[in-house]
């Protein structure tokens, strides 16, 4: 049923975008984005309205957090956090349980979603279709973020190096995720395996799905995303002694948090601030992502660069129709 909803969700931003497309924008320089949308500053992000009837300030501000397993799990550990967005916003503030990639981008894009965490691949999707702006990343008290990109088999498989995953089942999540699709399509051809060529690539849908069919031995292997499966682990929702890391790439920016670029500046403003005066100290968003104290200021332009040459190398468009894989 899940799938069933997710595809007639992108079938309709399919369509919601070919019809928004035919008001295109009179814009000097887009770049990337839909053609509703205007980069003036060449940031890649989009511009904020210059008609000031068309900045919206809405009395209640819709939040999204990236799809996960369970949205209900998250409401409530992101509960500390809105209750402090809505104390220094002013606006009440209501979670928003997204299904999918698809879903999240076209809520943004429909007006419907007005701040959300976006994961590391679908990012570029929601800048360019959804006109999402990156400003914050989750990270440590000196600055420092990111996961890393791993392989994991089980502990008593004989899969020692990517190369000997050929011939083997092996577990993507979706076609946009970073570490869980476009990266390994982009990385693993130098470490002499090319996915789909030489070895099965089987979409689970999601990094707990993947981990969990790797340990359940339904996949030989699985490239999955450090944060998420460290997250399980400390659930207790799998057995690290189970498993086995098999490679990891160096750090990739994780879940980027996004305002959607047509909101009133001065609310953008509060909305920022909300953010970077949050501590994660004694509430249970700290206790769900250990090793963050603090939310980091970040670009689209300069920490999401890495991300857009993998998804280059891979041929990716940022349309409806590449969302929708």
């Amino acid at each position: 049923m899940r799938n069933m909803l997710a595809r007639l969700g992108s079938v309709a931003f399919v369509t919601g975008f070919a019809l928004s497309s035919a008001y295109a924008a009179e814009c000097a320089n887009q770049g990337a984005l839909d053609s509703i949308y205007c980069d003036a500053n060449g940031d890649l992000v989009a511009d904020a309205p210059s008609d000031p009837a068309k900045l919206s300030n809405p009395d209640t501000l819709v939040f999204a957090y990236t799809p996960v397993e369970d949205p209900a799990v998250y409401a409530d550990i992101w509960a500390p956090f809105i209750e402090h967005l809505e104390t220094v916003t002013g606006k009440d503030v209501q979670f928003f349980a997204v299904q999918s990639n698809s879903a999240e981008v076209e809520a943004m894009r429909s007006g419907r979603l007005h701040i959300a965490g976006f994961s590391t691949g679908p990012t570029p999707f929601a800048v360019n279709l959804a006109g999402a702006v990156p400003f914050a990343i989750m990270g440590s008290e000196d600055g420092q973020f990111g996961y890393r990109l791993q392989i994991y088999t089980q502990a008593d498989s004989d899969i020692k190096t990517p190369a000997d995953m050929k011939g083997k089942r092996i577990a993507h999540t979706s076609p946009t995720s970073n570490s869980g699709n476009q990266a390994p399509r982009a990385l693993f051809p130098d470490l002499g395996v090319v996915p789909d060529q030489d070895y099965e690539v089987i979409y689970s849908g999601s990094h707990d799905q993947s981990m969990l069919g790797v340990v359940a031995g339904d996949y030989d292997a699985a490239p999955v995303a450090s944060e998420v499966v460290d997250r399980m682990a400390e659930r207790g929702l799998y057995d690290p002694e189970e498993v086995r890391i098999v490679w990891e790439s160096d750090p990739f920016p994780t879940t980027s948090f996004n305002y959607a670029h047509d909101l009133d500046p001065a609310l953008v403003e509060k909305i920022k601030e909300a953010f970077f005066s949050f501590d994660f100290k004694g509430n249970k968003l700290g206790e769900e992502f250990e090793g963050v104290s603090k939310f980091v200021p970040i670009t689209y332009k300069d920490q999401w660069a890495v991300i857009r040459q993998i998804q280059a190398s891979n041929g990716v468009e940022y349309t409806p129709q590449g969302l929708a894989k």
